[in-house]
């Protein structure tokens, strides 16, 4: 009854049985790679690095996609292990040398997952590989050993991830975008119903919308596991950040423009007419981005915004010649729906493989699409290198404690060293609350593993049990331990450990005490890392970057607001100022997220603030583009509504920054406005003005009436969510 209910247990935390399968193909190869060099070839050397070569690749990195991909990650970073493996050996002759060596490659190794998230996977494998090879004894005469062992463990392991029960393919991030544009795409064509005829499947439109919602939130990055959130510095990745924070906007002007609907159907709506090419521009620009799906094609798009352009109500003011403004408002809210879903079409095709053609619209938005990937990982390393980068603050605060770490384990000559360091990269974490959490399950599953261990080898002095027995204690560390949860993988990883060690150099009761000594004194370096270097993780460098984007974003509106009046340039380097500070913001959000909160009062809503800056920047580009500076220049009664709107806007961005930061309670928040309320502040400056500066009022007011809306989302609601 006991097996059944631990077995029970386990399938539960593993129904996929992804972990089963992945502690099964480790051991068979760790298996066999430790019997062939520790009894085959008869070397301790190849034993070692072959084992822990395996344990490494092979349960430390964290790798994403589908086998295949994974595998060629394994085999495409053998030559970063192999120097790695040498700096280890040729460092390893002194202990201020090693941790020099230890100071430099575990910031450099940690920092440079800024620009790729699957170096982030690899992150922790290629410290231990630095880690194993810097201990003494000084030999580098035995560095082909190593190499040729971790060579062996690495392409088998690359092998069985292929041929040994492969993993399912997971669900992309490109899928669920897909998901999304597909649930959208159904919601703009029930919109475009709506405008012709608004009595008519108004229940099924309500479903199609809760539908839409529902697929778009995935896409927040905070949502999304490292591994398959898109913060790579490539192309792709930018381009896919940019497209799901575009589709999120589509969807909001969507239901604005659903909320304007007219009383009485109109047959022949403009409108109506450029929603329903959205649609399907979104649908097919969504599924172009599964494999083998030609790049969408935005010439359809780009034929009906121009005809909405020309669509535009006419009029010369006065009478019933007077413009016709709440259809002006529709026609607006739908061509800046529509820019959304061109920057939505132009990222799918960016994030394809296609780059922007000569004459793409928003050139500054994917400017990055023209310059190669190296320049573009540069970039983002620069923009990493300020003092409030939490991934800076991470890789300084990893590289110092395994440096102090390394200098501990030389200064007191531990035969068994590599272990201090191990137990300072398991228990550091991000904050020092996650590494408060991480250390107690560290200690007693060591202080467990110890004890049993310590039994063990006073009963049984044979080498060959060990032998034997290694198999199911691999199974058992890399398998159950993983399932049962931190306690039981520490107890279980220290037995397999001595395991290990019974048959490399047998040392009985006294490896115990060494892997107790170990893991304790590289627990509390570990702790007094995560407490005196940022203890308080990513939630500081995140909501102070997320302030200065705020604070960015209400001068950027300010400054094109300035400018449609001829007050003032294009705002070219505010909108600049806002995309390099989200660099920060997406970086910090995503190592928040992978930390532990404790539940307070409130707290931002992280996914609409992210969305705030891609409202702003192409909203400012698109309405730019329609709109040229200075064309409401003689419009003075213009100027006075906009400004003050523009500085209502201003302020609210200032005063959200300020609540970020500091957790203040911010001023009122402009509410969201509709149609009637536009006409309503509009109609007393018409007159006699001509309809085409009628037209201009009407799309920066709507433009500024969504940035209003899309703070609300952003506003933090007392009682429901919380503050970092």
């Amino acid at each position: 009854m006991l097996a059944t209910s631990l077995l029970g247990r386990l399938r539960r935390r593993d129904p996929g049985d992804a972990v089963l399968r992945r502690a099964v193909r480790l051991t068979l190869v760790a298996s066999v790679v430790f019997y062939a060099c520790r009894y085959g070839a008869g070397s301790q050397v190849l034993a070692t690095y072959g084992l822990f070569g395996t344990i490494a690749a092979g349960s430390f990195a964290q790798l994403p996609g589908p086998a295949p991909q994974r595998a060629r990650i394994l085999v495409t970073a053998l030559p970063a292990v192999w120097a790695l493996i040498a700096a280890g050996t040729l460092l390893a002759s002194s202990t201020g040398a090693a941790a020099g060596g230890m100071l430099v490659i575990g910031f450099v190794v940690s920092f440079a997952g800024v620009g790729n998230p699957r170096l982030v996977g690899l992150a922790s494998a290629f410290q231990l590989f630095y880690i194993l090879a810097s201990f003494p004894p000084y030999q580098p005469d035995t560095l082909p050993q190593r190499l040729g062992g971790v060579t062996l463990a690495v392409v088998l392991l690359a092998a069985a991830e292929v041929l040994l029960w492969p993993d399912p393919v997971p669900v992309t991030y490109r899928q669920v975008l897909t998901r999304a544009a597909d649930a959208v795409g159904a919601f703009l064509d029930d919109t475009a119903e709506a405008l012709t005829d608004p009595h008519a499947g108004h229940g099924g439109r309500d479903s199609r919308r809760a539908q839409a919602y529902d697929l778009v939130a995935p896409l927040g990055l905070g949502r999304n596991p490292p591994e398959r959130a898109p913060t790579a510095a490539g192309a792709q990745d930018r381009a896919l950040r940019i497209s799901a924070a575009a589709l999120r906007e589509v969807l909001a002007e969507a239901d604005r423009l659903a909320a304007d609907a007219p009383p009485e159907p109109i047959p022949d709506l403009a409108a109506a007419r450029l929603l329903r090419a959205c649609a399907d521009t979104t649908r097919i620009a969504g599924r172009s981005l599964s494999p083998g799906v030609p790049p969408v094609d935005l010439g359809s798009l780009d034929a009906a915004i121009r005809t909405a352009e020309a669509a535009y109500p006419a009029g010369r003011g006065g009478g019933a010649d007077a413009p016709d403004v709440p259809r002006m408002c529709r026609d607006a809210t739908a061509l800046a729906l529509a820019d959304h879903v061109r920057v939505f079409a132009v990222g799918a095709r960016v994030a394809a493989g296609a780059r922007p053609a000569g004459g793409e619209a928003y050139p500054r938005l994917f400017e990055y699409a023209r310059h190669s990937p190296w320049t573009l990982y540069w970039w983002q390393f620069r923009s990493h290198l300020v003092p409030r980068s939490a991934h800076l603050h991470s890789a300084l605060r990893l590289a110092v404690a395994l440096s102090v770490a390394r200098v501990a384990a030389g200064v007191l000559q531990l035969q068994h060293g590599f272990w201090v360091l191990l137990a300072t990269l398991t228990v550091l974490r991000t904050s020092a609350a996650d590494t408060r959490t991480a250390l107690r399950p560290a200690v007693l599953g060591t202080i467990a593993g110890v004890v049993v261990s310590g039994l063990l080898v006073l009963l049984i002095e044979e080498p060959i049990v060990y032998a034997v027995v290694l198999p199911v204690t691999l199974l058992l560390a890399f398998g159950v331990g993983r399932l049962l949860g931190p306690v039981w993988q520490q107890a279980l990883f220290t037995l397999l450990l001595t395991v290990v060690f019974s048959q490399l150099s047998p040392e009985g009761w006294r490896l115990a005490e060494a892997r107790l000594v170990d893991v304790g004194l590289g627990a509390v370096i570990g702790v007094l890392a995560g407490v005196a270097m940022w203890p308080r993780g990513a939630s500081h460098d995140l909501r102070h970057n997320a302030a200065r984007y705020l604070t960015a974003s209400g001068e950027a509106v300010e400054q094109t607001v300035e400018a449609v009046l001829g007050d003032a340039p294009p705002p070219e380097d505010d909108l600049d100022r806002v995309r390099r500070r989200m660099v920060l913001v997406d970086s910090s959000f995503c190592q928040y997220h992978s930390e532990h909160h404790a539940p307070r009062r409130g707290r931002v809503n992280w996914d609409a603030a992210l969305g705030a800056g891609q409202h702003v920047v192409p909203g400012a580009e698109s309405l730019l583009r329609r709109n040229p500076p200075g064309c409401l220049a003689a419009w003075p009664a213009a100027a006075v509504l906009l400004r003050d709107a523009a500085g209502q806007l201003r302020s609210a961005y200032d005063d959200l920054a300020g609540e970020v930061a500091h957790g203040r309670a911010s001023g009122p928040v402009p509410a969201p406005t509709d149609c009637v309320d536009e006409v309503d502040r509009v109609r007393p400056l018409l007159g006699a003005v001509d309809s085409s500066a009628v037209r201009h009022l009407v799309e920066v007011d709507r433009w500024l009436a969504g940035l209003a809306d899309s703070l609300t989302r952003i506003h933090p609601r007392a009682g429901s969510e919380r503050q970092p």
